[in-house]
């Protein structure tokens, strides 16, 4: 029993799933004095307040703290976009370079397009199969 746990712990995805929720905590700090020490001052220059959570109305006695939550998206606006532009947007172009690295060049085409029809056509072809129009053959390069 305690085998098939420590297997699970040891997986990869289950250390790099801990490491990011640890990157992600520690990253939520940076973001959060980000807009506190950052985004409200410049809001306080425009609005005359230090940030939006001063913004509340009262409704039957219950208070609505509107500003918080805008304060909120805020912060997740900014952890959405630094996020997509620092770690996604490099990381799918690192993958395309790769793929595109190991995919190699494309292999030589097998098909043409007859000049008469525009049907398609094996290269090696001396007339159009459905058109009977000849064609001068190309020449197939022997795979390597």
């Amino acid at each position: 029993m305690l085998k098939g746990f420590r297997d699970f712990i040891l997986r990869g995805n289950v250390v790099d799933m801990a490491v990011g929720v640890i990157i992600g905590a520690a990253f939520n700090s940076v973001v959060t004095s980000l807009v506190k020490d950052i985004f409200n001052p410049l809001i306080a220059s425009t609005v005359g307040k230090p940030d939006f959570g001063s913004f509340a109305f009262t409704f039957h006695g219950g208070k609505f703290a509107v500003g918080d939550v805008l304060d909120a998206a805020i912060s997740f606006l900014i952890v959405a976009a630094v996020v997509y532009f620092a770690v996604v947007m490099p990381m799918h172009w690192f993958l395309q370079r790769l793929k595109a690295v190991q995919a190699g060049p494309p292999p030589p085409p097998t098909t043409r397009t007859c000049p008469e029809c525009l049907s398609d056509i094996p290269t090696a072809a001396k007339r159009c199969a459905h058109c009977g129009q000849p064609v001068e053959p190309i020449p197939v390069a022997a795979p390597a």
